[in-house]
């Protein structure tokens, strides 16, 4: 049965509490720091996206230069605080500290991030002083990472930034699509307003680019436009039994669940997941967390395969969800219009596919579960009518880009519109990016 409100508000609280805690103590916090080597040419470093100079901040730390540390952050990073809770720092950062060759915990980089930029975000500290008016207009579409981002660096340089957004609220992904034990959307709503605070940048909310604003208005009114629209259409199954209730994409889920409090979204009783990226990830923990009997993800892969990292996997397994590897959804069964069964073909691995990875094969057996929900979480398409729409030369729906400029001059993309979806740290840089190729653009640099 999909219901509601199944757990006391004292539950809801301890299921989707911080699960990456901050230092207690800022002795805490200098006894990591001085354990860093402070590498030279460092591999943290290096594995950035955004580049943050990792030896250099954490050195800022250890000599009680918090602010500073926090200006080195985001002179890379502007949404360093997000990133320092979000990021897969396992694979990138972490992952690279040479700590890891001696056998020894690595630097907990992500969370000394977090004790440089949280302080910077609650004192408030005005980092970056904002350049005289240049007397330039730009217009970004889309206040996700990848826009405030872009929004940033140009009014850093004296540029006049006016964001549109088609959410209530700015963040994009961070604001609406991340799980709510890593971001909670109060912290979500302080970055964006400290981003802001450097000034020169206006956000205009509910504004939907190809229904109250379009890409030639825009450019009548604007020096230059950056899209960073993101992606945001869940893939469909396309199998039988899709349309019954109790079918959902993750997308949804997860944004009804930052939307709307965890007490009012509905969970049923045994829950499929399919998929097992991070998407998938959130959507079977948060299951679980609201109240689920039964979490089972579903991967047409193996483990070695698996788009997640393996700490977002322990995350799911200690939270109890239960995992069927090659297995892929076949079809839906459904009573009175509601799903009670999903149908699943049992695969194995042949040659490899266009990504690299062997490719699943029908076995032709199969096996049942029973279930009473099911989410969808198989990745997600951009924008495709959107993109067509606005003449944008694309790819596959993904804007094509030369650099960061698109097909028509004066208009610029970067962000899960371009490459299809990465991480947040990926659109950041990617807003950087657009930011310089305007500014080159515009004569400014």
């Amino acid at each position: 049965m999909i219901s509601n409100n199944r757990l006391s508000k004292e539950e809801y609280e301890q299921n989707f509490t911080d699960i990456h805690p901050p230092f207690e103590t800022k002795e805490a916090a200098l006894v990591e720091a001085n354990r860093c080597l402070f590498c030279y040419d460092a591999p943290c470093t290096k594995i950035c996206p955004t580049g943050i100079n990792v030896p250099k901040f954490i050195k800022q730390i250890t000599t009680d230069n918090i602010k500073g540390s926090a200006h080195t952050i985001f002179l890379s990073n502007i949404m360093g605080a997000g990133c320092s809770k979000v990021c897969p720092v396992e694979k990138l950062c972490e992952g690279s500290c040479v700590f890891n060759l001696m056998d020894e915990p690595p630097i907990p980089i992500a969370k000394l991030q977090r004790y440089s930029t949280e302080m910077a975000m609650e004192k408030k500290w005005p980092l970056f002083k904002r350049k005289p008016s240049a007397g330039k207009k730009v217009a970004v579409v889309g206040a996700g990472p990848a826009g405030l981002s872009c929004a940033h660096v140009l009014a850093r340089e004296g540029v006049d930034v006016t964001i549109y957004e088609k959410e209530s609220e700015g963040g994009g992904l961070m604001t609406y699509g991340i799980a709510a034990y890593k971001v909670t959307p109060d912290f979500c709503e302080d970055e964006v307003n400290y981003i802001l605070s450097i000034g020169g940048i206006g956000i205009k909310y509910n504004q939907v680019l190809g229904k109250d604003i379009s890409l030639s208005g825009l450019q009548k009114e604007f020096d230059a436009v950056f899209l960073g629209i993101g992606v945001g259409l869940a893939r469909q199954l396309e199998i039988p039994g899709e349309e019954l209730d109790g079918v959902v994409d993750a997308i949804s889920f997860i944004y009804q669940l930052r939307n709307e409090g965890f007490s009012k979204v509905p969970v049923g009783d045994r829950v499929a997941v399919i998929g097992m990226g991070m998407t998938a990830i959130d959507a079977a923990t948060q299951a679980k967390r609201l109240g689920a009997k039964e979490v089972t993800m579903l991967y047409r892969r193996t483990k070695d395969e698996m788009p997640c990292t393996q700490h977002e996997l322990d995350i799911a397994m200690l939270d109890g969800c239960m995992i069927e590897w090659l297995a892929a959804p076949k079809e839906l069964k459904g009573q009175d219009g509601k799903v009670t069964q999903i149908v699943c073909d049992i695969m194995q691995l042949g040659e490899p596919d266009a990504s690299g990875r062997r490719a699943p094969v029908a076995t032709g057996e199969t096996f049942a579960l029973e279930v009473d929900m099911v989410i969808k979480a198989a990745g997600q398409m951009p924008f495709g009518e959107l993109v067509l729409s606005q003449n944008l030369q694309h790819s596959n729906s993904k804007i094509k880009v030369s650099g960061s400029a698109t097909s028509i001059k004066g208009v610029f993309a970067g962000g899960d519109c371009v490459n299809g979806g990465k991480e947040v740290v990926d659109a950041v840089q990617a807003g950087k990016d657009g930011a310089g190729a305007i500014l080159n653009y515009l004569k400014l640099k």
